[in-house]
């Protein structure tokens, strides 16, 4: 396999999704085995087709967010735990730079969804940085039981639904939503949307 650090040909994107997919499909590979499952139960379990799975351990494909938020709670851990180094979530401080930021979304008119920092699992903290530009939408899946999102408004106005009632979040506010029921994030206005949000999901009872 080549190495992404030193192939001229990829640029740094090119690296990072490498370096994600490399990462994401050891550590899911580590943690079925630890936990004795096959692909055929933990796609059960999950919910996610054995054949991703497959993709994923094979580093032919980054999951979405959903899929990771599905296979972290599978394998009782948090999505952190997922895509960032192990020596990285096992300190008892650990200081993160630019370079250790996960894009895990990417809309298709430039907005993003960045994972900055997260706490192990199950019970898990983590903050986000997202961009949606006008028109961009995402609809997140269904967190653990008392999931709660603490989110802060930059730039725009954030469209956040929860269980089909929207709120509108206007630059400078600040929303706190219970999450585990449907719910979805989308820039309604002509101007590009920027909010910080830091997610609370205990560990299941």
């Amino acid at each position: 396999m080549t190495n992404p650090e030193h192939s001229p040909s990829l640029t740094r994107a090119d690296e990072q999704e490498a370096v994600l997919a490399a990462t994401v499909a050891a550590r899911i590979f580590e943690l079925r085995k630890a936990k004795g499952l096959s692909f055929d139960a933990l796609s059960q379990k999950a919910g996610v087709a054995k054949g991703t799975l497959v993709q994923i351990e094979q580093q032919r494909g980054n999951p979405s967010i959903s899929t990771l938020c599905r296979l972290a709670a599978a394998l009782d851990v948090s999505v952190a735990d997922l895509v960032a180094p192990t020596e990285a979530t096992t300190q008892t401080v650990t200081l993160l730079g630019r370079d250790d930021a996960r894009q895990l979304w990417a809309g298709p008119s430039g907005g993003t969804a960045t994972l900055l920092a997260g706490t192990q699992g199950p019970d898990m903290l983590e903050i986000w940085d997202w961009v949606l530009m006008p028109g961009e939408s995402f609809e997140a899946a269904v967190h653990g039981a008392g999931t709660r999102e603490l989110i802060h408004v930059t730039d725009g106005t954030l469209a956040l639904t929860v269980d089909g009632a929207t709120h509108l979040v206007a630059a400078g506010g600040s929303a706190i939503a219970l999450t585990d029921m449907p719910h979805a994030y989308a820039n309604l206005g002509k101007e590009p949307l920027r909010f910080t949000m830091t997610v609370h999901e205990p560990a299941a009872e």
